[in-house]
């Protein structure tokens, strides 16, 4: 990714530094005559904006000098500002860590102004926002961090329809298609590429073509060949009326593949060197070592193995020049596949080797760019906890001394203005809605409390059972189970500090629980997650929440059978709330409680007790109705299981 975009900075130099170089010039006559300080740090901004596509190192200059100038007359605007372009600056040198360490600054200076700001100047900071929330993603994106990519970008998105900022709207939509592209997730890619196409028709966009070559590759994953063909079609319009070299090199390469699929190698052929012509003309080896690979498998095909020779030599040399791995070992490969068919063992035995050694060079490769994201991550992770820490001390700091002055204010008041006895009575009064203000908030942190103590509880419970697993079990199966807690620890740390988590992601960490305790119970029971349809992707629910109940459905329901047990466990949405309801074939409630009375000493489970107390903080918090109904089923007398449903307000991610 780090060469792509050095390419395009090249590209962009040859193509604007003449112009750039003009209206930095400008810009900087301009910043000489100024005698504001405001007007300094703006023009100093601009100018390292102007920088961006022909001198990153300039920019970070620049962004500098605005930083610096902006903090010393706290210009917060500004400072956001240079944040960003030192953010922007950073993605174009590779250093990802820091280009997120400044977009983070960036977000947080925009969303301390939006508390305090007056409404002339909200529509400025929500955008500024976005787009700090936005840049974040994009560096999540490149990182292959699609998880934290796509809720950033939707963060941005929810922003920018508010504001109706489509010119940035239609950037997020594509940057959301590319992210659920490269999670070969086609349909939802091919939703985000159509909205952004809608915007750039409508304002008449010169980047339409990209676009629709976008749509056109996603059809043609989608196996939709004729959908493929007609947006192909519509690029190359698109391409003749706004000449963009690049975007017409790759719509070649895309018809060369199109044709090759559908074995129509003559037009294959002719539309792949069309493609070479082009990117050789812009010097673009990336395009040019793709169009040589697609020949030379056309080659293979065909039986034409010099030329299939040929070609593929030519994508391999580019892949070493520029040091991309992937091009190198699939052009090794289909090196020693053609010599093996012409039976020459040593060139395809030589190949083979080279092939084998740039497999092991991307697996390094790919632990190196796992172990610096992992970093990045969790670095970024604590710094926000940090952040949001801090933030909320200050808030309460402010509050505290706000309050502080009003009753100041109203007892000297009243102390001139009222005799002692109405005086008395109205300090009662300020005190009575001190403390019904001070119970709704203690209401919220007290089901923050509750949610932090889980934490703790749910780690222990785990930690026993793979204490329990390890002595009962072999070694290699402890370490397999070790490995399933490990990610499952891995998504409960992340989403410890939230309130509120996708239900993906309940879902996913439920089914990493189930899983574990599989193993632990020498698959005993089965489970099945079902979600319905009306569900949307943001709906929101507490973390840990109904791990407890599945808890018990196998300790206390299924453990005491004999026979193979089931879970399901089922989400839908009635009446504005969301349903989860927990159902397991074992001894039943009733039977269970009967086994306890008889045990010598009683399992308290702390886990239900905390639960139950979150949900009457849920309750409270939302002035929503939140409940948990447990039955025992029976038919003709006989004990068919429990059934939980817990019954939740049906919230939304912000």
């Amino acid at each position: 990714m780090k060469s792509k975009i050095a390419i395009l900075a090249l590209l962009l130099i040859s193509m604007f530094a003449n112009a750039q170089n003009k209206e930095i010039d400008s810009l900087t006559l301009l910043l000489k005559n100024s005698k504001s300080d405001i007007k300094k740090a703006e023009l100093l901004n601009q100018i390292a904006d102007e920088y961006k596509t022909i001198n990153p190192k300039e920019m970070i200059v620049f962004a500098n000098k605005a930083l610096q100038l902006s903090q010393n007359n706290n210009i917060k605007i500004e400072q956001a500002n240079a944040y960003h372009h030192l953010g922007n600056a950073n993605i174009i040198l590779g250093n990802y860590k820091s280009a997120l360490d400044n977009f983070l600054k960036e977000q947080t200076i925009f969303e301390n102004e939006l508390k305090i700001t007056t409404l002339n100047n909200q529509l400025v900071l929500k955008n500024g926002l976005a787009r700090a929330y936005g840049s974040i993603g994009f560096v999540f994106m490149e990182q292959s961090s699609n998880d934290k990519a796509l809720l950033y970008n939707f963060k941005a998105l929810n922003i920018f329809e508010e504001t109706k900022n489509t010119d940035k709207l239609s950037r997020i939509y594509n940057n959301l298609g590319v992210i659920y592209n490269s999670q070969s997730n086609f349909e939802k890619a091919l939703i985000y590429y159509v909205k952004c196409l809608k915007i750039q028709v409508a304002k008449s966009d010169k980047s339409i073509g990209t676009t629709t070559t976008n749509i056109g590759l996603t059809y043609f994953y989608l196996k939709n060949l004729p959908k493929a063909l007609e947006y192909y079609n519509k690029s190359k319009l698109y391409f003749d009326k706004n000449p963009n070299p690049r975007g017409l090199g790759e719509l070649y390469n895309n018809y060369g593949t199109f044709y090759f699929e559908r074995n129509n190698e003559k037009l294959a052929i002719e539309y792949l060197t069309k493609a070479l012509k082009v990117f050789e003309s812009i010097d673009d080896k990336y395009g040019s070592a793709d169009s040589y690979a697609t020949l030379g498998s056309i080659y293979l095909k065909q039986q034409k193995y010099n030329l299939a020779i040929e070609n593929i030599n030519k994508s391999l040399q580019i892949g070493k020049e520029l040091g991309a791995l992937f091009r190198v070992q699939a052009s090794e490969q289909a090196l020693s596949e053609i010599y093996e068919k012409l039976n020459n063992t040593s060139e395809a035995l030589k190949h083979y080797k080279l092939y084998s050694s740039a497999k092991d060079n991307i697996v390094n490769d790919e632990i190196i760019k796992n172990t610096v994201r992992t970093e990045m991550n969790f670095e970024f992770d604590r710094k926000q906890l940090i952040q949001k820490a801090e933030q909320e001390k200050e808030e309460m700091f402010i509050e505290a001394k706000k309050r502080a002055e009003k009753i100041k204010i109203l007892i000297s008041v009243l102390f001139i203005l009222f005799v002692a006895g109405i005086a008395f009575i109205s300090y009662k009064r300020v005190q009575l809605r001190k403390r019904l203000t001070l119970e709704k908030e203690l209401a919220v942190y007290e089901q923050k409390a509750l949610h932090l103590q889980m934490n703790p509880h749910f780690i222990f419970n785990c930690l026993g059972s793979i204490s329990s697993f390890i002595v009962q079990n072999s070694t290699d199966a402890a370490i397999k189970y070790l490995a399933k807690f490990s990610k499952l620890m891995r998504l409960t740390l992340e989403y410890s500090k939230e309130t509120l988590i996708p239900i993906d992601k309940e879902i996913e960490s439920l089914q990493n629980y189930l899983e574990l305790e599989q193993l632990r119970f020498n698959n005993k029971f089965d489970f099945y997650i079902k979600k319905s349809n009306d569900i949307e992707d943001d709906v929101a629910l507490p973390p840990l929440l109904l791990q407890p109940f599945i808890e018990n459905a196998i300790i206390h329901g299924l453990n005491p059978t004999i026979k193979n047990g089931t879970i399901t466990i089922d989400f839908s949405i009635e009446d504005e709330s969301l349903i989860c309801i927990i159902i397991d074939n074992g001894i039943g409630i009733n039977t269970s409680k009967e086994f306890k009375k008889k045990l010598v000493t009683m399992h308290k489970s702390m886990a239900l007790d905390i639960t139950n107390k979150r949900l009457e903080m849920i309750q409270t918090s939302s002035s929503q109705k939140s409940r948990v109904d447990i039955e025992e089923m029976n038919k003709d007398g006989e004990v068919l299981g429990t059934k939980v449903v817990v019954r939740l307000p049906l919230q939304y991610l912000k």
